[in-house]
């Protein structure tokens, strides 16, 4: 059976898996029907470092893979998968094997070459060296820390998306489930203008932190740690000119009516985190508050959606 990498879901790693502690690591996998794989990626992430998408060309069928110290959250895992499975009706079998730390860092470098991503951004790991691209804007990650580097489908429409409603200005601008911060840091540096950028774990804050500092950008990136829009930085903000939600269909639908409250007339809002299968439930739930659709994009099995009010 041939497998197709999709690519590495956008999340950054946790502080046990930097290259200063890598110790026993472990691979664990289950294969599932696209309709499932949101559910098991969920499962997946109660306990993983960092999860990736894979997709078998000839079945349609996706395998969801995820990276933690071994042994870790075991116990957490098993009653996740059980959720995943009473959720979906999917029985999946849990795959394991051990996995070298210096040769998974090592193939995560490999794999992180530096990424030209539309007209203007390219994105590159701290273990390239030589000038930057000329022309464009460059950001900078560590391949050790995070999975938001640019190659993840949704990262890369939500910054083709940027780039078409960067003429308009916009000046207040939240990046709402940060992750590695690319983004709100994309949008910073192109626009050069204030942005709150907003994760609810604090490890993710955390690596954001670190990004923004690497790429000189904290004079522009606020970096908190808060649940969506029930945080009190993210309300007390608003209304945005621009926000961007790069998370998953499900909690995107659920947050329709914030979302819709909490942007500016004339604002745009970038979503995505979105398999095609599920484009259309998260612009019905949308729609239902009074956005409009102003375009969509497709990377590899992804869409990101452009929204405004």
């Amino acid at each position: 059976m041939a497998w197709a990498r999709a690519a590495a879901y956008d999340r950054p790693m946790t502080p046990q898996l930097t290259p200063q502690r890598l110790t026993n690591l472990e691979t664990v996998s289950v294969t599932v029907p696209e309709a499932a794989a949101e559910a098991y990626e969920a499962a997946l992430a109660t306990a993983c470092d960092a999860v990736g998408f894979f997709r078998c060309d000839a079945d349609d069928l996706w395998r969801v893979e995820g990276i933690k110290a071994a042994g870790a959250g075991d116990a957490a895992l098993v009653a996740a998968l059980a959720l995943a499975e009473a959720a979906t009706g999917i029985a999946a079998a849990l795959r394991r094997h051990p996995t070298a730390a210096e040769g998974w860092l090592a193939q995560t470098q490999a794999g992180f070459p530096e990424q030209r991503i539309g007209r203007q951004f390219a994105v590159r790991g701290t273990h390239i060296v030589g000038p930057p691209a000329p022309g464009r804007v460059t950001l900078t990650l560590d391949a050790g820390l995070a999975f938001g580097s640019g190659e993840h489908g949704s990262t890369r429409g939500c910054l083709r998306a940027l780039e078409a409603v960067a003429w308009r200005r916009p000046r207040r601008i939240l990046d709402l489930g940060t992750g590695s911060g690319i983004l709100g840091m994309a949008a910073a540096r192109m626009l050069r203008c204030p942005v709150l950028a907003v994760d609810i774990e604090p490890w993710s804050v955390r690596v954001a932190q670190q990004n923004v500092r690497l790429n000189g950008l904290s004079h522009l990136v606020r970096v908190a740690q808060g649940n969506g829009w029930r945080s009190q930085a993210v309300r007390g903000a608003a209304p945005y000119d621009l926000v961007f939600a790069n998370i998953l269909a499900r909690p995107l639908c659920a947050m329709a009516r914030n979302l819709a409250a909490h942007l500016a007339p004339g604002g745009r809002a970038i979503l995505s985190g979105l398999l095609r299968s599920q484009a259309r439930a998260v612009l019905s739930a949308h729609r239902r508050r009074g956005l409009r659709l102003e375009r969509s994009l497709s990377e590899e099995a992804w869409t990101t959606l452009v929204l405004y009010r």
